[in-house]
């Protein structure tokens, strides 16, 4: 009727129950449960002290508990106090940046006689055939069809198309491109073309003229688009065949245009000459 693990409850209840009895009746009447009272309280000890363990053990899980639940969110809070001031030096940084590179377009601007404007890169062409970018500045700025555009390292391009508020800037390095050339100790002339990569060319430079790799190439002035005298790049590249007319000769451009973010904008007519720094 009863399983055996029932019975066995049972029983170890009513005993404890006996005991409790027992050292109730000991405590009121001491002389008269001398000899008995010493039994309940061996048997009940054992069970009192593993309860007093398990609440001190419970109570010090839920302690430790709180602690960490109290340590997870005061990490939080530094994580998120820590990404905040990550945040802030970084913004201070290209603050920096920006900063020093306004002041190199200052500088640049101060030494030319040119009415100029200032725009910001705002996109690219992800072609790879196409070397072009969009700036923010447009015809409400001064800007026109065929305005060279440079940085203070050098020739950057020319507006190709202009918008009320954009302008689009044909890079030197693009294969439609084209500038009238010289190299500057030699004066040997030719044309700057693009490659689609970061390098140009230097064509209908003559046989005989010297050129040496490191040479100075600045504009020419004579196609009427770049003022004479900006800075368009060094060769870095001779090949001079015993036949032919002209000379194979690489340029590589002064200016970085995978980090092009500003540019200078030339919107006077360019019949000035240009005095190198």
């Amino acid at each position: 009727m009863f399983s055996r693990r029932m019975v066995f409850a049972i029983a170890g209840a009513f005993f404890v129950f006996c005991s409790v009895i027992l050292i109730s009746v000991s405590d009121k009447h001491p002389d008269a449960t001398e000899g008995i009272s010493s039994v309940p309280i061996s048997i009940i000890s054992p069970f009192q002290d593993a309860v007093t363990g398990s609440i001190t053990f419970i109570s010090g899980i839920w302690r430790h508990y709180f602690d960490l639940v109290s340590t997870a969110k005061e990490n939080d809070a530094l994580k998120k106090m820590l990404s905040q001031a990550v945040e802030k030096k970084n913004q201070c940084v290209e603050i920096e940046l920006s900063n020093q590179r306004l002041r190199k377009f200052l500088d640049f601007q101060k030494t030319r006689m040119f009415q100029t404007v200032s725009a910001e890169v705002i996109g690219k062409d992800p072609s790879p055939w196409s070397k072009t970018v969009i700036i923010d500045k447009g015809q409400s700025d001064g800007i026109r069809k065929g305005c060279p555009v440079v940085v203070p390292e050098g020739i950057t391009g020319q507006v190709v198309s202009v918008s009320t508020y954009y302008s689009k800037v044909l890079l030197i390095i693009d294969r439609n491109s084209a500038i009238d050339a010289l190299v500057q100790r030699s004066r040997a002339r030719g044309i700057i073309r693009g490659m689609s990569s970061e390098e140009c060319t230097f064509h209908y430079v003559l046989r005989k003229n010297d050129i040496r790799v490191g040479d100075e190439v600045v504009s020419s002035g004579i196609d009427g688009v770049y003022p004479k005298g900006l800075r368009i790049g060094y060769v870095s590249g001779v090949i001079r065949r015993n036949s032919g007319m002209f000379q194979e000769v690489d340029v590589t451009p002064h200016v970085d245009f995978e980090k092009l973010e500003e540019v200078i904008v030339f919107i006077t007519p360019a019949e000035y000459e240009f005095e190198m720094p």
